[in-house]
């Protein structure tokens, strides 16, 4: 049985090495936008949920799956069993990875045609690539993760990360620099996702040939364990796909949308691709809720294998409690600042509008993430999986009836009411497991005091550098963003610290819980 504390340190180590990947795989838009503009923008991000797909498969979903049968075996000393699961698996893996590879190669034109744009079909070949790895990452990180040793998987997917990005910026500025079109730039972007995808592959075989790994096994396939690895692996998978199931139903209908409805080819790409801009905001966004409410899942995991359903629930509404908080605040401070925030990140304002209603995912998505999250540390890794493909299908009958009548704007819209839906869905479904209580009025009248005060406190600033410099300086944006958001932040989390809306000693079980405790003013409960 591996050492308690070695366990939580390599989960640490895990944890901080997937918060790098996500943030960087937010950040790295920014300069790409800059270097291709909207239209470049579009080009990649109808084609960038195919590989979305790829990372949550390959890092979210199988390891996971692959890690908890190998360390169950390894616990019961049978190490046939674990030769088992690592044949098995390979064989499944190699086969989807053959089979998207294929599909993808194959039917790019067809697929591309159904996106209402024949020329990104180079680019989906180029994605294909990708699937070919999916066998060594996700079975070699399963297998190291199984054994308790986190640092090749950490390695691995910040290393990946970084070539991939490296890859995207210096090929894109390449192409525009040398007068290439913008799709030979989004093709040479995407071929980060193999650069990326074989450096994550070379650095597992490093570390799986130095620990002497690679030995041939006699184990035979079992059928029964394959379809146990499929179906599990599959619905973790649809939690980790959430945000890019969501980009693939706009690849597939917001710019055929807006031809249809009459727009010019140039005008909608450009349209499309202000949109997109939303995607590193609420990837961000989220990232900051959810790297804050699931701190509380281990604790959760713990209490609810020893039977205390007590602690359980204690646990769970505080998850859901810093979703919310957070959540929310980053969701309403976005909306505040998202003018400048648009000219900060992308050079001009365009589109603030459609990206003011899109943040506002920010919150539902939070909150999403952090009950499935909840979900499958007490094993109940289906039920996510059910309500997110059920909001997926509900986006896209929202979109058919609004991206005709109201633009991006009706796809910023469908996004909300989607993400609301699936998170609607599994709030009442935990509370109908466990016996979680609903949030006292004092928390909701608390929280949204807090968010006006942070609205005026933002307002009051912007409108004190109003006059100041011209409107579309981005100098002057940059320091208008980041001194809004400064202050935002300060009077939300003082507001929020000191009152009713975290209970006596779930601060303390927050990060950083002791220092936030000191900022506490002393009052009656």
């Amino acid at each position: 049985m591996h050492d308690s504390r070695n366990y939580l340190k390599g989960a640490l180590i895990l944890t901080v090495a997937a918060l790098v990947t996500k943030v960087l795989s937010a950040i790295y838009r920014v300069p790409f936008q800059n270097i291709v503009g909207d239209t470049g923008f579009y080009i990649y991000q109808q084609v960038y949920p195919f590989y979305g797909v790829l990372i949550a498969l390959s890092t979210y979903g199988f390891p996971v799956i692959f890690s908890k049968m190998i360390a169950e075996r390894i616990e019961d000393g049978d190490q046939y069993g674990v030769y088992q699961v690592l044949k098995t698996g390979f064989w499944l893996l190699l086969g989807m990875g053959l089979l998207g590879f294929s599909f993808l190669l194959s039917f790019a034109p067809f697929i591309s045609k159904a996106m209402g744009d024949p020329h990104l079909t180079p680019l989906i070949q180029m994605v294909s690539i990708s699937f070919l790895f999916l066998p060594f990452l996700s079975l070699w990180r399963g297998l190291f993760q199984g054994k308790g040793n986190m640092i090749p998987t950490a390695v691995s997917q910040v290393l990946e990360q970084n070539v991939r990005v490296v890859t995207i910026l210096l090929l894109s500025y390449l192409a525009v620099a040398s007068g290439r079109s913008l799709y030979a730039a989004g093709e040479g972007a995407l071929f980060g996702s193999v650069t990326g995808g074989l450096t994550g592959m070379l650095v597992l075989f490093f570390f799986t040939y130095k620990e002497g790994m690679l030995k041939h096994s006699y184990a035979s396939l079992d059928i029964r364990l394959m379809k146990e690895i499929l179906v599990n692996g599959t619905f973790i998978c649809i939690s980790g796909m959430l945000l890019v199931l969501l980009q693939l139903v706009d690849a597939f209908s917001v710019y055929p949308m807006l031809l249809e409805s009459g727009i010019d080819e140039a005008f909608a790409k450009i349209e499309k691709g202000v949109y997109d801009r939303g995607q590193p905001l609420i990837q961000l966004g989220t990232v900051v809720a959810t790297s804050l409410s699931l701190t509380s899942v281990p604790l959760l995991s713990g209490a609810f294998k020893r039977g205390e359903n007590r602690e359980v629930n204690r646990y769970i509404i505080l998850a859901i409690k810093v979703s919310i908080v957070i959540g929310s605040a980053a969701a309403v401070g976005l909306v505040n600042v998202i003018e400048v925030t648009n000219i900060t990140l992308f050079s001009t304002n365009k589109g603030s509008n459609v990206l003011a209603v899109f943040v506002i995912s920010i919150l539902f998505s939070s909150i999403i993430l952090t009950v499935s999250g909840v979900l499958h540390g007490i094993g109940k890794i289906y039920t996510p999986g059910i309500f997110i493909l059920l909001g997926v299908v509900f986006k896209y009958a929202c979109n058919t009836v609004l991206v005709p009548r109201l633009g991006t704007m009706g796809a910023s819209i469908a996004t909300v009411l989607a993400l609301s839906l699936i998170s609607a869905c599994l709030v009442f479904s935990i509370r109908k497991i466990f016996d979680v209580r609903a949030f006292s009025k004092a928390f909701f009248i608390d929280g949204m005091i807090a968010l006006f005060l942070m609205t005026l406190t933002i307002q009051a600033w912007l409108f004190v550098l109003s006059g100041v410099g011209a409107p579309d300086d981005r100098l002057l944006a940059v320091f208008k963003t980041f001194t809004s958001v400064a202050w935002g932040a300060s009077i939300f989390a003082l507001a929020m610290i000191n009152s009713r809306i975290f209970e006596e000693g779930e601060i303390e079980l927050l990060p950083l819980g002791d220092r936030l405790k000191k900022l506490q003013w002393k009052r009656e409960r």
